[in-house]
């Protein structure tokens, strides 16, 4: 075992192993690794010193001599302030850690908020100083999927950028939990739906957008222009457009939101205005947080399972990086509408 110099424990070497089990140094690192190039009997001596000695290998030269480093990234491209003030981040990253917890990976949480931050972390990954990406709140024009392709970095997305997103990725029923949300406005008897959307950039955005069209065709609505205002998914932008429908068209007396706290921003507006929820005005957001039970009254809302994403996107990308995965999985979670006081 390990001599104990003063309060110094000296740990055996990989070179007394080798001594030991007499063979060569790298023989000794091939056997540690799982080399497949090492014979039964030369990996039972070297196992065998292994034990005698108490040899522990040394993480980080381990990580060089095969080229892991045991951490992946998370990365979020947004502001710090709606990192920290959406419940959907919080709910992917406690999804991911508790996939990692049984694991040795180290996760690493990566904000990439300006040009500077993108730059010096596309120069962190091309040096391949992790073994994966996971990478959440995905834009149409972020080049940071393509760079991760480019170097055949394993990469899990959140979202995607399209319908034809190459890369692996976990999302949700965006368009279905759309329709579902504008079904039930319907079916309350309401006549003039509006809605709030996400940022268009965004895949996700788009999809529940198109989702709200194709529930009001179905039921033989017009899709009226005048009834739809833009967001970003920030409470602000939620109260913004809630104005907006008001003075553009103050008929409106439903709105589906696509995030709940866009939806909380519009309650806010609503109020201001004087519009009673869900009696003048019916109120239907898009996640299902703590933001939607929390609020007077309580949100009607769509629910994504957000822990259950980030799980399945850290399973995804463990199995890209240990190469279990024949195909690049493309996941859609279902979605599913939690009637409550807004509607």
């Amino acid at each position: 075992m390990g001599a104990v110099r003063g309060r110094r424990v000296v740990r055996p070497t990989l070179e007394q192993v080798a001594v030991r089990a007499g063979v060569g140094r790298g023989t000794v690192s091939r056997v540690i690794n799982g080399s497949p190039l090492v014979s039964d009997r030369t990996r039972a001596a070297v196992e065998a010193a292994v034990a005698e000695l108490g040899y522990v290998p040394n993480r980080a030269a381990r990580a060089l001599a095969v080229g892991t480093t045991d951490a992946i990234a998370l990365v979020v491209p947004e502001p710090q302030t709606r990192l920290f003030s959406e419940p959907y981040f919080s709910g992917i990253l406690r999804g991911v850690s508790a996939e990692l917890a049984d694991t040795d990976m180290q996760l690493l949480l990566t904000l990439v908020r300006d040009q500077r931050e993108r730059e010096r972390f596309e120069q962190f990954v091309s040096a391949h100083r992790v073994d994966g990406v996971l990478l959440v709140s995905v834009h149409g024009d972020d080049p940071l999927p393509d760079l991760l392709e480019s170097i055949e970095m394993p990469a899990v997305l959140n979202g995607r950028r399209s319908a034809e997103e190459p890369l692996a990725y976990v999302d949700s029923d965006n368009a279905g939990g759309a329709v579902l949300a504008v079904e039930h406005l319907i079916g309350r008897g309401r006549r003039a739906i509006g809605t709030i959307t996400g940022p268009l950039d965004m895949y996700a955005a788009k999809c529940r957008l198109d989702g709200y069209r194709e529930a009001l065709r179905a039921a033989g609505r017009e899709d009226d222009e005048s009834l739809i205002a833009h967001g970003d998914f920030t409470e602000d932008s939620g109260r913004r457009a809630m104005r907006e429908l008001l003075t553009r068209a103050p008929q409106v007396d439903a709105v589906f939101c696509a995030s709940d706290v866009m939806a909380a921003g519009a309650r806010m507006a609503l109020r201001e205005a004087g519009r009673t929820v869900p009696g003048e005005v019916a109120l239907i957001g898009f996640d299902d947080s703590s933001v939607a039970r929390h609020m007077d009254p309580p949100l009607t809302t769509v629910r994504q399972p957000i822990e259950e994403m980030g799980r399945a996107m850290a399973r995804a990308l463990l199995d890209e990086i240990g190469q279990r995965a024949a195909d690049r999985p493309h996941a859609v979670l279902p979605t599913e509408l939690i009637q409550r006081e807004t509607t």
